[in-house]
């Protein structure tokens, strides 16, 4: 009998006592395999957060965002500007509009409505450039959206206001943003549900991607048309930006956009990459000094998700550790395993060696059942892992960025006095005025 058999057939002498090595070896490198998927996907998501979330600086204009302020308006030169700052990868350009239903603005011109005195903007904000459209509004303004209405003076686009005195309804603008390159107000890329985006973002183009409950409110699909201000238009892909309020706005390229509001050259904001979270303070510090305190206001808006990626750091350490003790317990558990074999075998070993066993293949007997006990162990193992490594890695990570998401969230849309569910603050572009993220 050759010593592979006799390898193999020792390994399964004791079937009960082969079943449990096997199954102590399975959790120990079921674990360690676990570990070491957890600690690859913990490693992705902080290389995702600082290549995208946390290494993103939003550039307003100097006094101008939300609701509140005014200053002047940021400039492509200025944009050039900040490109040329050290650390800084991509500076994207966005100019935010919105748009109004053509029939309904067409029933509530006049003082305080479209352009009126108190309109969309509210009495203390920047005018934002509002156009009308063929599309209707995805989303009702309900209580929250009526008291915005009597706080600010907004204008509605339904009912009338007579002798009565009755306020007409409010209804929510469509949010439309001009962008300079493929990616959402985070610096993200464009994450499309159905069709395509738009192609060269720096050229004027008559493409547009809506939010899926925009579309469907306004029964549109890919290559279905719509207009803005007289001027057709085509959905090139529809998005989904995870609530029904960011779904109710479209993007287009940037000169589109500038061309529309007749305000060439004229940004919103800009969003600014830098190239690692470990420059991101003084790529800060530079732009500011660039662009000059009296002209731009720069600002990371998802600064608390550096908690969230300093506690997954820690987080990938453990798995590590975890995997290498792992891996270490199962070494040790069929080291003893082996050991007990070897003791339980001393007369076994005798007798091989009494009709001229070397030393060399007796060794070699116990080394290939140990490696048949591994195999088993790590094919079990692997099962095992492949079920849990999952859930382990999804609670490691979602249990370390759940509560700076939350946080951060509510800090960029939480806008004051703004609609229910209100977006990122453009600047100065009164209610739902800012770009929408997807």
């Amino acid at each position: 009998m050759s010593v592979l058999a006799r390898s193999v057939g020792n390994a399964f002498r004791n079937k009960v006592r082969t079943a449990a090595v096997v199954a102590v070896l399975a959790v120990a490198i079921g674990l360690a395999l676990a570990m070491l998927v957890a600690n690859q996907a913990v490693a992705g998501k902080v290389a995702e957060l600082n290549a995208s979330v946390g290494t993103v600086l939003t550039v307003n204009p100097a006094g101008g965002q939300g609701f509140e302020g005014g200053g002047e308006p940021l400039t492509a030169t200025q944009a050039a500007t900040a490109a040329s700052v050290p650390n800084v990868n991509t500076v994207v350009g966005t100019k935010a509009l919105r748009l109004r239903n053509t029939d309904a603005a067409a029933a509530t011109e006049g003082p305080g409505g479209v352009g009126g005195q108190g309109g969309l903007g509210g009495p203390n904000s920047q005018s934002a450039t509002t156009l009308t459209t063929s599309l209707t509004a995805a989303v009702d303004a309900g209580t929250l959206g009526a008291r915005n209405q009597a706080s600010t003076g907004t204008s509605g686009t339904s009912g009338t206001s007579g002798a009565t005195g009755t306020a007409p309804a409010f209804s929510v603008p469509i949010t439309a943003t001009g962008i300079g390159a493929e990616v959402d107000t985070t610096g993200k890329a464009l994450e499309l549900t159905q069709g395509t985006g738009l192609g060269d973002y720096t050229a004027a183009s008559t493409g547009a991607l809506l939010g899926t409950t925009l579309a469907e409110k306004n029964g549109l699909a890919v290559g279905s048309t719509f207009t803005i201000n007289d001027q057709s238009f085509t959905v090139a892909g529809l998005f989904d930006a995870g609530t029904a309020f960011g779904n109710n706005a479209l993007y287009l390229t940037l000169p589109a956009a500038q061309g529309l509001a007749e305000l060439p050259g004229e940004l919103s904001t800009m969003i600014v990459t830098v190239d690692s979270m470990e420059n991101v303070d003084a790529a800060k510090t530079a732009l500011q000094e660039a662009l000059g305190t009296d002209a731009a206001d720069v600002s990371q808006g998802q600064r608390n998700l550096e908690t969230a990626v300093s506690s997954l750091g820690s987080v990938k350490n453990i798995s590590f550790i975890a995997f290498v003790a792992a891996l270490a317990t199962a070494g040790v558990i069929i080291l003893l395993i082996m050991v007990m074999l070897v003791r339980e075998r001393r007369r076994e070993i005798g007798v091989l060696k009494a009709i001229g066993a070397r030393n060399r293949t007796i060794g070699l007997q116990f080394v290939l059942e140990a490696l048949v006990l591994v195999a088993l162990g790590s094919a079990v193992g692997a099962a095992v892992a492949s079920f849990a490594s999952g859930g382990i890695a999804s609670a490691l990570i979602s249990s370390n960025t759940a509560t700076a998401t939350a946080t951060t969230g509510a800090g960029q849309r939480g806008i004051p006095g703004g609609t229910a569910g209100g977006f990122p603050g453009a600047p100065g572009e009164g209610p739902s005025a800012g770009p929408a993220s997807c």
